[in-house]
């Protein structure tokens, strides 16, 4: 009898959204050439979306939720991957349209894997996982658009979320000096640690903002959207950039071009799932070497997947901090 694994799967059947742990053998897995064992996922806000059915998140149905995977190739029928190479998956269409990492073993598309850098382990690979990934693009771009550390301070929204305390801990080890937006007074010791230097309340930003206010930010790292990151972009300074990649505070983008045309910023749109290999790559590396792997332990919980369900209905509510890892396993 072929040996059984768990997974989290959901199932929309006449309209009926609904959510539950399957026991599935290898014959279950999607028609892909490459077969991994998958020893941890991450929790992600697109995660808690799927999870709970409160965003329009997966595509297909039944669906294996985890839009993030690290593992070992267990089985390839592709040259480019062997038995015992150590992968890592973020993204890429996973528990949208593909089945993704809250199942013990997955089969992959080799186009979608990326072979783990030197230095980072599994667990540290899902720590840093989607989230992580995305600030990683986010610093990346504000660079390109020439955001250098002695140009001035750089905002970072949603600074105790995922994305934004990776991205705290990342600009800080660069040489930024970073201010933190968040809501939660009571992460201000943990964002420090992370290296936070100055902190604004999120409601100084989530406002009706003016065309142009003072400026202040020679970059934004913005995860919130909405009112928050038009006030952010107010306030940028000329020649100036924000990388948007993240909606919690709304899809809608209620501003004005005056600081397009008459200070030069640039809105840099992110999106971790369509980036070129190469930038992948480099993404990868750069997180092996500009992130602070002993900070990166201090922002991350780890959490069994048997729990999952309440942990997706805590991060959609805003209650998690950092990064969650999920051991599949558990």
């Amino acid at each position: 009898m072929p040996e059984s694994f768990r997974a989290y799967v959901v199932d929309n059947v006449d309209g009926k959204y609904s959510g539950g742990f399957r026991q599935l053998t290898d014959s279950d897995l999607p028609a892909e050439p490459v077969l991994v064992t998958v020893a941890y996922s991450s929790l992600n806000y697109k995660d808690g979306l799927a999870v709970t059915g409160k965003g329009k998140i997966v595509k297909k149905f039944p669906m294996a939720c985890g839009i993030d995977l690290a593992g070992t190739v267990a089985e390839s029928a592709d040259p480019a991957f062997k038995p015992g190479d150590p992968v890592v998956v973020t993204g890429r269409g996973l528990s949208e349209t593909m089945w993704g990492g809250y199942s013990a073993k997955q089969r992959i598309n080799p186009a979608y894997l990326t072979r783990l850098p030197r230095g980072l382990t599994a667990k540290q690979a899902m720590a840093i996982g989607t989230a992580g990934f995305t600030a990683m693009l986010c610093v990346i771009a504000l660079e390109k658009a020439g955001v250098t550390p002695d140009r001035g301070d750089v905002l970072v929204t949603g600074a105790a979320g995922g994305v934004g305390s990776i991205a705290v801990a990342v600009l800080a080890k660069c040489g930024y000096r970073v201010v933190a937006s968040t809501g939660r007074a009571q992460t201000h010791d943990y964002l420090k640690s992370l290296g936070a230097a100055d902190f604004i309340a999120r409601t100084d930003l989530d406002r009706e903002s003016r065309p142009l206010e003072s400026k202040r930010w020679a970059g934004v790292v913005d995860s919130v959207g909405s009112k928050t990151l038009v006030t952010a972009i107010a306030q940028t300074r000329d020649e100036g950039a924000a990388a948007a990649c993240g909606l919690v505070g709304g899809a809608d983008l209620p501003g004005n071009m005056m600081p397009f045309i008459l200070r030069g910023v640039k809105l840099l749109g992110v999106n971790c799932d369509t980036v070129p290999n190469a930038l992948r790559d480099e993404a990868w590396t750069r997180l092996a070497t500009d992130l602070d792997l002993a900070k990166l332990e201090d922002l991350t919980e780890v959490e069994p997947l048997s729990n999952i369900e309440a942990l997706a209905a805590q991060i959609v509510r805003g209650e998690t901090r950092g990064r969650v890892v999920i051991d599949v396993n558990r």
